[in-house]
């Protein structure tokens, strides 16, 4: 078994996994953290959307050699670490306009929407309708206009 280190929520991290071992069921069944969901273990569904170096993957579809020991790995439980708060401002949009039914999908639904702000920041603009009709995560419950919302009213804050 091979030793795998990188940086998880802001913490350097060693786990000892096989090397095709997918990322997601290192951070749920060896780390133990389970905000990243299961859902299609193929990149589909993006339940376990997660964040590695600040921009958005699915940890399903990455086995875990693939990571490197200067990747940093964020996952919803330390997203509001990156802004020094209790919530990040896009979960607390999500909980001001009551987006989730059963909250599944919603870890994921938030960390896309975390990056995706992001990268129209980086590229000098606002949050638009065409950033969010690329966003591909999945929603068994249909809530896509309160997550659309919630994205932008978040972006406002971030």
């Amino acid at each position: 078994m091979a030793s795998h280190t990188f940086k998880l929520n802001g913490e350097q991290i060693t786990v000892e996994a096989e090397d095709d071992v997918r990322l997601l069921w290192v951070l749920r069944d060896l780390l133990g953290v389970t905000g990243p969901k299961y859902g299609c273990g193929l990149g589909v569904c993006q339940a376990c959307t997660s964040h590695i170096n600040g921009k958005a993957f699915n940890p399903c579809s990455v086995p875990v050699s693939k990571v490197a020991p200067d990747d940093e790995i964020t996952t919803i439980e330390g997203l509001p670490a990156t802004v020094g708060k209790d919530l990040h401002p896009m979960q607390e949009a999500w909980l001001d306009l009551d987006v989730a039914q059963c909250g599944y999908c919603q870890p994921g639904q938030i960390m896309t929407a975390v990056a995706k702000v992001r990268q129209a920041a980086a590229e000098g603009r606002e949050i638009e309708d065409r950033d969010l009709d690329e966003i591909r995560n999945i929603c068994r419950c249909g809530t896509y206009n309160r997550i659309r919302d919630a994205i932008r009213a978040g972006a406002k804050k971030m």
